[in-house]
C-alpha cells in the first residue's frame, strides 16, 4: 500500500516542500537567501516546463 501512495503523491509533496522552503527563504533575508529562494521556487516551474515540452 505504501508504493502506490508514493507513486501518486511523491513528486507533488516534494514540490510543495520546495515551494515552502523557497517562500520562507524569500522572507528571511537577502544575499544567498535570494539564491536559495530562486532555486527552490524555480525547480517546480522547470519540471512543469520540461514535462510540457516533452509531450
Amino acid at each position: 500500500m505504501k508504493a502506490p501512495f508514493l507513486a501518486l503523491w511523491g513528486w507533488p509533496i516534494v514540490f510543495g516542500v520546495l515551494t515552502c522552503v523557497g517562500l520562507v527563504a524569500a522572507l528571511l533575508g537577502d544575499g544567498w537567501w535570494d539564491a536559495v529562494s530562486a532555486a527552490t521556487l524555480g525547480m517546480p516551474v522547470l519540471a512543469c516546463a520540461w514535462y510540457g515540452l516533452k509531450r
